[in-house]
């Protein structure tokens, strides 16, 4: 390992500074709504990039665009943007009315009882086979809104369960961003992840049902109905079918899209023109996600041939021992730079580099590296005030004439505290082979 250089990070801090801490100031002292999101998060990564490059002027420009260039270049990268360009079509094509008839359907064959538990399990299966958590929060938070309202259940608690089951899809779904780019970078196989991840993950969701039965069995609820269509379940059956099958990524990607375009055709919901045009603005929508990604890519090279991740990794070295402590790290690591960007996949991304030394260092399976990045991101993003997944939920609460805050939500977001004892748990009770 070569000399850390801790000024190598630089490019790192001037990132946060502008990305959270602009955001901090637009969001609660100057009071601008959804103020953290107006930073443009691809213009706070060309700006840390640019700081990179003046930094080490013993590196010409032309070596440092060669570097930068090797660091895009990567085999896991092309991957990586190569999936999320075609998860964004499928969403284009199978659209919001298929998810919908997914949990109508689920929920109409429930008992209304146990309405508050079937919400969260309804949110685990739509998130995991969407890959998306904020999709499911928006998608599903309305009929839980109308699911507290006409059952008399704490709204808070509602939607924290939804919150929680979108949570542990974006976890697991072999389509989420965060599966995808915790996977290829540490290198570890999406169905080998999954199934690793699941034995965390499955304590904890069973842990959630129990509790949110425990805290709404007593009621007695009217019958929550609405409309659903079972023809359009098919492609997100598809996709998670194939996905736990250990079908290559991209054909279940390719099967869903087919199975959608032709049950949309079929069923009149568009037409040819327009089902194109869905598919293009699905897959322009992962444009931020994709140049998000290259862009860190590109810092992270120069970081790294500048020394900074060295640097990182020899502070991380005095500070946790052992193959349990480099565990415990590497999960922080990713928790802190979640904390910061508001962003899970963002953390991830960035987090990869030196979990994958870190992996090395501390004899740590590309499997278990994986899975700690996803599920420790997804335990900090599933909980902070300002993150997406919780400003979409009030939103949609509050189109749905419920008023809350996120700290009301907060308290009765189980599933990620659940998760993050599981985590625990999964470190320092189980043993870990590295292989």
């Amino acid at each position: 390992m070569k000399k850390g250089n801790p000024i190598a990070l630089l490019p790192i801090g001037v990132f946060l500074l502008m990305y959270l801490g602009l955001g901090l100031l637009f969001e609660y002292v100057l009071k601008i709504p959804m103020g953290f999101y107006n930073i443009p998060i691809v213009i706070a990564f060309m700006v840390a990039i640019m700081v990179a490059c003046f930094q080490n002027r013993s590196v010409s420009f032309d070596d440092k665009l060669a570097i930068m260039g090797q660091g895009v270049g990567d085999k896991n990268i092309i991957t990586m943007l190569l999936i999320f360009l075609t998860a964004g079509a499928f969403v284009g094509v199978v659209g919001r009315s298929s998810a919908q008839s997914v949990a109508y359907f689920m929920l109409s064959i429930i008992p209304p009882q146990f309405s508050v538990a079937v919400l969260f399990i309804v949110a685990c299966f739509i998130s995991t086979a969407m890959g998306t958590s904020v999709g499911t929060i928006t998608l599903i938070t309305p009929i839980a809104v109308e699911v507290a309202q006409a059952a008399g259940f704490d709204v808070p608690l509602c939607i924290g369960a939804v919150m929680g089951g979108a949570m542990f899809g974006d976890n697991l779904s072999f389509i989420s961003d965060t599966t995808i780019a915790a996977c290829n970078g540490q290198g570890c196989a999406m169905q080998d992840k999954f199934r690793g991840n699941f034995l965390i993950a499955l304590p904890a969701a069973l842990a959630t049902v129990a509790a949110l039965l425990a805290l709404s069995v007593q009621a007695e609820p009217a019958a929550v109905t609405g409309e659903y269509n079972l023809v359009q379940i098919i492609p997100y059956m598809l996709v998670l079918v194939g996905g736990i099958a250990g079908v290559n990524v991209f054909l279940v990607l390719l099967a869903g899209i087919a199975s959608g375009a032709v049950i949309m055709l079929l069923t009149g919901q568009t037409a040819p023109v327009d089902l194109l045009a869905s598919m293009g603005s699905g897959a322009s929508g992962m444009f931020e996600t994709s140049m998000v990604a290259i862009l860190v890519a590109a810092m992270c090279a120069l970081i790294r041939e500048y020394g900074g991740f060295d640097a990182l990794l020899a502070f991380i070295r005095r500070l946790f021992k052992g193959n349990k402590g480099g565990q415990l790290g590497m999960g922080l690591l990713v928790g802190a730079m979640d904390i910061a960007t508001a962003n899970n996949t963002v953390a991830i991304v960035m987090a990869n580099p030196i979990a994958k030394e870190m992996s090395q260092e501390y004899g740590i399976s590309p499997k278990k590296a994986a899975c700690i990045l996803d599920s420790f991101s997804c335990v900090f993003q599933g909980v902070i005030p300002y993150g997406a997944q919780m400003l979409v939920a009030i939103s949609a609460a509050t189109e749905m004439g419920a008023a809350v805050s996120a700290f009301e939500i907060m308290p009765n977001l189980l599933y990620p505290y659940l998760l993050l004892v599981s985590l625990l748990v999964s470190i320092y009770v189980i043993p870990h082979k590295n292989k």
